[in-house]
């Protein structure tokens, strides 16, 4: 999408004001179906470097996620990023990846979207 559209927006300003992690959505990103719940951008970040910390190899990088942006968007700017944890971009009968990962992702590039967080069964 050129234009983000506005009830996108106000979902994901929601979950920021709110602190929240409980909304499920699913999103279409050039073509990939990314679906799982979005967490303010302050509780992703953290979470990110927790992992990154807890690496041998990506330590050193958990900083930037713990220090980098914190503060530079205003309280009542609309987000550029959805910030999804849990998630899993879904490819045939399985998500990618299978616990669900970290992604943020350009609310500019949402092409389509909706309330819910699919998931897929063998049965």
């Amino acid at each position: 999408m050129s234009i983000p559209d506005d009830l996108l927006l106000a979902l994901a300003a929601m979950v920021e004001s709110e602190q929240t992690n409980q909304m499920s959505l699913t999103v279409v990103v050039h073509g990939a179906v990314i679906t799982g719940r979005l967490a303010p951008e302050s509780v992703w970040r953290q979470r990110v470097a927790e992992v990154l910390r807890d690496s041998d190899q990506l330590g050193p990088f958990a900083e930037i996620f713990s220090s980098a942006g914190r503060g530079d968007r205003q309280a009542s700017a609309a987000p550029s990023h959805l910030h999804f944890h849990v998630a899993r971009i879904l490819q045939g009968t399985l998500g990618i990846p299978e616990t669900g990962g970290m992604y943020r992702i350009a609310v500019k590039d949402v092409g389509a979207w909706t309330v819910g967080d699919f998931s897929y069964s063998d049965k």
